[in-house]
């Protein structure tokens, strides 16, 4: 049977399409107000100084989960191992934010990371702006500059940030 109005179906398929992507890019990022504790000036970003940055160097050897103050939503964290056999964890940023299987590191790199350190609930973590793997390899999570978290960017804001790479 041969459809006598195809630009209803069109205007159907757009509109299905339009929805799901609408649908997409609000599950990518919270709401302002509902990040789950990763805020831009909320209780854990506050932990983070750029006037003390500091840089770190070794090989991951473990990507996992951590909920850095007890009440946030999950987030990404590497274990860096350097030549003395000492560990730290770095915190990258909110999981819903950074995909661990996509975010281009992987356990085995060796990694050089720049960010500060941190007391957080007696645990000394590293939480980074900018994991740099190779020469040619940058995944930048916060503006080192202030330390303003992408994740607390627009999506115009984020857009410029990553275009300037």
């Amino acid at each position: 049977m041969a459809v006598k109005k195809p630009h209803i179906l069109i205007c159907l398929l757009l509109v299905s399409c339009m929805i799901f992507a609408s649908a997409t890019l609000s599950l990518a990022q919270p709401a302002a107000g509902q990040m789950g504790g990763w805020e831009k000036g909320g209780a854990y970003d506050r932990f983070y100084n750029p006037q003390e940055l500091d840089k770190i160097k070794g090989t991951v050897v473990k990507i996992q989960e951590v909920t850095p103050v007890e009440g946030m939503s999950p987030g990404v964290a590497l274990m860096i191992e350097d030549k003395e056999g000492s560990r730290t964890l770095v915190h990258l940023g909110p999981r819903w934010f950074i995909d661990p299987k996509t975010m281009g590191i992987q356990v085995g790199d060796k990694v050089a990371v720049t960010g500060c350190w941190a007391d957080i609930n007696g645990q000394e973590v590293f939480m980074a702006s900018k994991v740099k793997k190779g020469d040619h390899f940058e995944f930048k999570v916060r503006l080192t500059k202030d330390g303003t978290p992408f994740w607390a960017m627009s999506p115009e804001e984020l857009a410029k940030e990553r275009a300037g790479d």
